[in-house]
């Protein structure tokens, strides 16, 4: 295997406004659908942490339009349920894989 042959894929990075109005980053660790549904989901870790133990995952409900990417916090119970087991599957077959 060449140098060539291994792609290193550019980690996505947002920026969520906090309560202040200062903007934080975060990296895109996952994006998913939910099957039966047209929601989209995504998974994000703050790039930098206050406690480099555990890193915190945060999920948001995510709309594009054109280049705008609107969050959505999740609020619902049953939907945020939804959410953390579609995410834990997606990360047991991810570490299946590996």
């Amino acid at each position: 295997m060449t140098k060539e042959d291994v792609q290193y894929e550019e980690p996505e990075i947002i920026y969520i406004p906090d309560e202040e109005g200062n903007e934080e980053e975060f990296e895109v660790i996952m994006k998913f659908e939910v099957d039966g549904s047209d929601q989209k989901y995504m998974m994000v870790v703050p790039l930098i942490s206050e406690d480099e133990e555990e890193d915190e995952v945060y999920a948001f409900r995510y709309e594009e339009d054109g280049d705008d990417l609107k969050l959505y916090t999740i609020d619902d119970e049953e939907e945020w349920s939804m959410v953390e087991e579609t995410f834990n599957t997606l990360l047991a077959e991810l570490e299946e894989e590996n």
